[in-house]
């Protein structure tokens, strides 16, 4: 998966900005991704204080360039942009006092188009990524919320691999059927950029009507709106994990559908389930997740978690860039 993106990097030029660039495991990341020319990093922060880090690290960031929100020479223009942006929910003042914080300058450098992508988290917490996105950045046309998916990969034992999309698992607690429903194309439009063809299952303790409940009810309104919003799609549900995996159950609980017996991406109900389900494939299945990503915003901005390595946020990067 990596190599494809990286070559697919290689070949158009992007510049990712990382909101913390005074932190070890970005400068190690940054360095790697300058070196092995995958992207264009941008480090948010004091040079000296950045390059000190850097030193300290032992970690080369020649002509990697770094930007001090404060003597931004473009910062009035921002500002301009973000009280725009806001519609007089806050001052140029408070615009400004803002703006001086790498997750506010990083995301507006995005929506500048100074940069391509937004990588954070790694000290920030996720609200702390998601709410600038969400409120200069914003959705994409047609698009109501933002959304997660891990991508889930294993080696098989012939040397390629497996690979399965899971969404929602890090962002809405309790979506709505059409929070549901987004996630879903949002989640088969991720899965292409990973080279997988997608084919979503809406997964329910319910396959088919064999289980009553709101909560099936929710799932199968959500899978409603899911193929009305996106035809050309595989989308079913409601149906459980088993009927969604397996061929033999798919024969037995729904037979003739498109998706059962052979789904690649899982839409969970709620991130209850969401969250345990990845983390079991993760521990007991062997899977490597990637994740989360943020889905339905107009530019790819991510989430580290705050407990990443070096090794994590390198990744991270190249999916995130690849997004573009």
């Amino acid at each position: 998966m990596f190599e494809n993106l990286i070559e697919k990097l290689k070949k158009n030029p992007t510049t990712l900005v990382f909101t913390e660039g005074t932190d070890a495991r970005i400068l190690e990341a940054a360095s790697r991704l300058k070196k092995n020319g995958i992207l264009e990093p941008l480090l948010i922060g004091v040079p000296e204080e950045v390059q000190a880090a850097a030193e300290k690290g032992g970690f080369d960031i020649t002509d990697i360039r770094v930007i001090d929100p404060a003597n931004y020479r473009r910062m009035d223009e921002l500002v301009d942009k973000m009280v725009e942006l806001r519609k007089g929910k806050m001052t140029p003042e408070e615009c400004h006092a803002a703006l001086l914080k790498g997750n506010y300058f990083g995301t507006m450098l995005v929506k500048m188009g100074v940069a391509d992508a937004l990588l954070g988290g790694a000290t920030y917490s996720t609200a702390d990524t998601v709410r600038p996105a969400l409120q200069l950045v914003k959705t994409k046309p047609g698009n109501k919320s933002v959304s997660s998916s891990f991508v889930m990969i294993r080696e098989k034992a012939d040397g390629t691999e497996e690979k399965y999309i899971m969404g929602d698992c890090a962002i809405n607690i309790e979506p709505t059927a059409e929070e549901m429903a987004e996630c879903a194309v949002e989640c088969a439009h991720t899965a292409r950029i990973f080279d997988i063809d997608p084919k979503v299952a809406m997964l329910s303790y319910s396959t088919k009507g064999s289980g009553k409940g709101e909560n099936v009810d929710k799932v199968r309104t959500a899978t409603e709106l899911a193929k009305a919003a996106a035809p050309e799609l595989d989308i079913d549900g409601e149906l459980q994990f088993d009927a969604a995996f397996s061929p033999v159950v798919a024969q037995t609980k729904c037979k003739g559908s498109p998706v059962a017996g052979q789904a690649n991406v899982f839409i969970f109900p709620e991130i209850q389930s969401g969250n345990i389900g990845y983390k079991i494939a993760q521990r007991l299945g062997g899977f490597a997740a990637y994740g989360p990503i943020l889905q339905g915003l107009n530019a790819p901005i991510n989430d580290l978690s705050r407990g990443c390595d070096a090794e994590e946020v390198y990744q991270m990067a190249i999916i995130t860039a690849g997004l573009k």
